[in-house]
């Protein structure tokens, strides 16, 4: 990985990131009492992991935009984390008095070439298949991109999350090049 894409996270952009991260957590714990089994015909899934998986998947593509260097992701990833900066701060100051600080200002691995690949086959997938996707995870996994655009450069265990993730994607993207167009797996 030879490339790094500059962004910057703010308190306030980190606050709203955990703010929605616990709002999903709570849900879906909330979402596991009461009511009668699934079983049953009742919604309760005994807080079923599998219902976190929209909201996750939206914050691993959240990631890959921030890794995105340019382009309608880059850009898009840029727009989000500065809406949410700017929401965070507002929110900040009109609630405590006080202004945010930046917390990270650094470089997120940058996607290459290979990377690429994956990135744009999932965007292409989700495109056709957005309609096949119910309305409930669509808002889920839109939350957990906001998400992943705003703790993809943090520190910390939010740093971890980048650390793993694109570099992760990038190795796949070699992997499916050299299977497909040279017939090795590397």
């Amino acid at each position: 990985m030879n490339g790094y894409t500059s962004t910057t996270i703010t308190a306030a952009g980190l606050a709203v990131a955990i703010a929605l991260i616990g709002n999903e957590l709570y849900r879906w714990w909330k979402g596991g009492t009461g009511g009668a089994p699934a079983a049953a015909g009742g919604g309760g899934g005994g807080r079923n992991p599998k219902a976190l998986i929209p909201f996750g998947s939206g914050i691993g593509f959240g990631t890959l935009m921030v890794a995105c260097p340019a382009g309608l992701l880059g850009t898009g990833a840029g727009f989000l984390r500065w809406g949410g900066n700017s929401f965070g701060d507002f929110l900040m100051r009109s609630f405590t008095g006080q202004t945010s600080t930046t917390i990270a200002s650094g470089a997120a691995p940058a996607l290459d070439g290979n990377g690429a690949l994956v990135v744009t086959a999932i965007v292409l997938l989700l495109i056709l298949l957005r309609k096949a996707f119910a309305k409930v995870a669509k808002g889920k996994f839109w939350k957990g991109v906001l998400t992943g655009t705003l703790i993809g450069i943090g520190t910390g265990v939010f740093a971890v999350v980048g650390q793993l993730v694109i570099p992760s994607v990038n190795t796949l993207g070699a992997q499916l090049l050299g299977a497909v167009v040279n017939g090795v797996l590397v």
